[in-house]
């Protein structure tokens, strides 16, 4: 049982973290994508040391990496728990401003700058009365994605370590950067790591146990025209944007695209257009839960381009396909230990679990193509990316004691 006396830490930690600028660049080169993520990775690792694991340090690649002893006789598997530092390129994370709504009467939250957290655009507010709920002042992003996953991770350490009773095996923590720019796991070591399974602490409502992801590829367009002056240009000049958007205007209205689409759904998704007369390049992303229907919906795609340009005599173009990741439930399903442990933790806790599949990738995706098996359980945050940003205090409480439990719980069962 959880120490009902614990007097808990996430939120202290959490809301020096915030204050902390960590926001990744989309088109950067380097790696992390901007190295002021490195500003908290360095406290994260001096914290570490304090609360005893002495081995924290950060790598050459921005990754802070630790590891907690096991306390037992047991042969534990050795577990993970990985969050991330920085936060989304689309909000400016910098000058956080947090704000504390203390005890949650119900009803829209007006933040001050006059943005309105509406009831019922949120409902999951519907069951935080009598919560203690962060937002920011509406005009930054908060950064509980996942700077709440972190401060439940460092706070769970602490209890374990001031709680000797609580036994556990070896318990390896990782801090990556870049997640949000879908770098997190492109340098990440899993033989160095020496976890041989883990969890990313990266979720949303309380009690998500997500165990599935859409498989995910990239594709990149490039549209070949003619261009000659446009005073000489009649009958000469083939011009690539006219065929980028017949090309556009051809794709699917009712279906195929993310706002039209829901649950387990899949979509085709232009995500960025840049061009001239002579070239235009459009970028995609392609989503499915299915991963053979990523070259169905890629077939779907260059068939549409193909019948564009064949409008246009005299233009060209190229179609590649860029690998993402893939669904993680086709690792997970070869490993249900992992998966059920989470869920005996939340039963201990009389947390009701909800098992979702997630609309989108986590660093877990690829890790567990790499080797190391990985879901993702729940933070408490809600509304990533955007300024009205929230988590509520009792749930990132209740995100500590699921990463306590469960190293509780594969010790017990080992």
């Amino acid at each position: 049982m959880f120490d009902s006396g614990y007097k808990f830490t996430c939120t202290d930690r959490f809301l020096e973290y915030v204050k902390i600028d960590t926001q990744s660049k989309e088109d950067s080169d380097t790696f992390p994508s901007d190295p002021k993520q490195l500003e908290l990775s360095k406290k994260l690792v001096e914290e570490l040391k304090e609360i005893g694991l002495s081995d924290a340090h950060m790598d050459e690649n921005g990754y802070v990496i630790a590891t907690l002893p096991s306390n037992t006789t047991k042969d534990v598997p050795v577990i993970g728990f990985i969050a991330h530092v920085d936060t989304s390129p689309a909000v400016s994370g910098k000058n956080v401003n947090p704000q504390i709504h203390k005890n949650y009467k119900g009803g829209d939250i007006t933040l001050p700058n006059g943005t309105v957290l509406a009831l019922d655009k949120n409902p999951v507010l519907a069951d935080m009365k009598g919560f203690d709920i962060i937002t920011t002042d509406g005009t930054t992003l908060l950064g509980a994605d996942d700077k709440a996953g972190i401060a439940e991770i460092m706070d769970a350490l602490n209890y374990l370590v001031t709680h000797p009773e609580v036994k556990h095996g070896t318990i390896k923590v990782c801090f990556t950067p870049d997640e949000e720019v879908g770098r997190g796991a492109e340098k990440f070591n899993v033989e160095k790591f020496g976890a041989k399974y883990a969890y990313t602490i990266d979720g949303s409502t309380r009690g998500e146990v997500e165990t599935e992801t859409f498989s995910a590829d990239a594709v990149v367009i490039k549209i070949k025209g003619i261009n000659v002056h446009p005073g000489y240009a009649k009958g000469k000049m083939v011009n690539s944007v006219k065929i980028a958007a017949n090309f556009i205007e051809s794709l699917p209205k009712d279906k195929l695209s993310p706002e039209t689409t829901e649950g387990r759904e899949g979509y085709v998704h232009c995500v960025s257009i840049e061009g001239n007369e002579e070239l235009t390049t459009l970028k995609f992303i392609i989503r499915d839960f299915i991963t053979a229907k990523l070259k169905e919906f890629e077939g779907i795609l260059e068939d549409l381009v193909k019948k564009a340009v064949e409008k246009f005599p005299g233009s060209e173009y190229t179609f590649e396909v860029i690998e993402q990741y893939r669904n993680m439930k086709e690792v997970l399903d070869k490993h249900p230990e992992i998966e059920a442990n989470a869920l005996e933790a939340l039963k201990r806790l009389d947390i009701k679990p909800i098992q979702s599949a997630i609309r989108g990738g986590t660093d877990g995706s690829r890790l567990s193509y790499m080797g190391l098996p990985t879901p993702n359980l729940f933070a408490g945050g809600h509304n990533f990316h955007a300024i009205t940003e929230f988590v509520a205090i009792q749930d990132m409480e209740a995100a500590t004691k699921m990463i306590v439990t469960i190293a509780e719980v594969w010790e017990e069962k080992a």
